[in-house]
């Protein structure tokens, strides 16, 4: 039995070399990763308030105008965030080009969300966002 006492008694320090690789390899793993996950979000493209008029002018466009307060005035009729999809497709039925949100710059990012949300559940396809 006095081996193997000696013999546990000299394994006494711990091995840290495995370690070392194992962590060599998550760096290199993490340093060819990191450039991958450079991505974009969504791109939107914000007109100025000149070209948003002339927009309205030539093409069909419904918009819809956010408050601060998070009311939705939908081509100058009020509505509820209920009955916004209902009001966009009965809009996009004669105005086809797409939608324009007009946020105030005080309005909750919630709200102009909601109306992109509802514009996608009514089948809009362009939709543009400026503030007013």
């Amino acid at each position: 039995m006095s081996s193997f006492s000696k013999k546990r008694d000299s394994f006494n320090e711990i091995n840290i070399t495995p370690l070392t690789d194992i962590f060599l390899v998550l760096l290199i793993i993490m340093m060819v990763i990191a450039p991958l996950l450079d991505q974009q979000g969504l791109n939107l493209a914000v007109p100025s308030e000149h070209e948003a008029q002339k927009q309205e002018k030539e093409f069909k466009i419904i918009t819809v105008n956010v408050s601060k307060e998070g009311e939705y005035d939908l081509d100058g009729k009020s509505f509820a965030g209920e009955d916004l999809i209902a009001g966009i497709k009965e809009a996009y039925k004669t105005k086809t080009d797409g939608l324009m949100i007009k946020a105030d710059g005080e309005s909750t990012h919630g709200a102009i969300v909601k109306v992109m949300d509802a514009a996608q559940q009514a089948g809009v396809q362009n939709i543009s966002v400026m503030e007013r």
